[in-house]
């Protein structure tokens, strides 16, 4: 009696039943991706076109790191595109749960971006990325079903990241942000 070949992949054994093709529509939202993907990383290539490219420090321009993130973005989606049009996504594990979007999270992790960018002239940074960190926590913890009443630990929390951040910029890399006041540690 001879036993499967432990060399071969799953989907080759015997014993293993072939693997599930993605139905179309599936083929359709991550092709729709893979294209978006692509399109946010040649709208960032147009962005850094007109960002100036005279060396700064360390010998390169403002825009290098816009053109980084723009090739990277149209790679990675040039690799999704293929795969999502030769037999889809591979290898992609299951979600445990409810495939159906979570808008009550997805609102909460919007309104703490929103209310970042809208308050930061007014709250300063420590605070304004303390309030987005606060409400993106949240709306994650909302998702996955969490315990969702640590308010205090959350801002606690979001206040220790973005403070060191606030004065690795002010102070030593000399690069201003909005502060709640103006000496530069606020």
């Amino acid at each position: 009696m001879s036993s499967p070949q432990p060399n071969l992949p799953l989907d080759m054994r015997p014993d293993h039943p072939p693997p599930a093709h993605p139905s179309r529509q599936t083929l359709m939202w991550e092709t729709l991706v893979s294209a978006a993907i692509i399109a946010v990383g040649a709208a960032m290539a147009w962005g850094a076109v007109g960002i100036p490219s005279e060396a700064g420090y360390g010998g390169v321009g403002a825009n290098f790191l816009p053109w980084v993130v723009a090739v990277a973005l149209m790679v990675c989606g040039g690799v999704l595109l293929w795969h999502a049009r030769t037999g889809g996504y591979r290898e992609m594990e299951e979600v445990p749960g409810d495939e159906r979007p979570d808008w009550i999270g997805f609102v909460w992790v919007s309104a703490g971006l929103l209310l970042n960018a809208a308050l930061l002239p007014w709250l300063g940074f420590i605070l304004g990325c303390a309030l987005s960190y606060v409400l993106a926590v949240q709306g994650l913890k909302r998702a996955f079903g969490k315990p969702h009443n640590t308010w205090v630990v959350d801002a606690l929390t979001g206040i220790a990241i973005a403070a060191p951040v606030y004065w690795l910029f002010g102070q030593f890399l000399a690069i201003n942000l909005p502060g709640l006041t103006n000496t530069g540690w606020l």
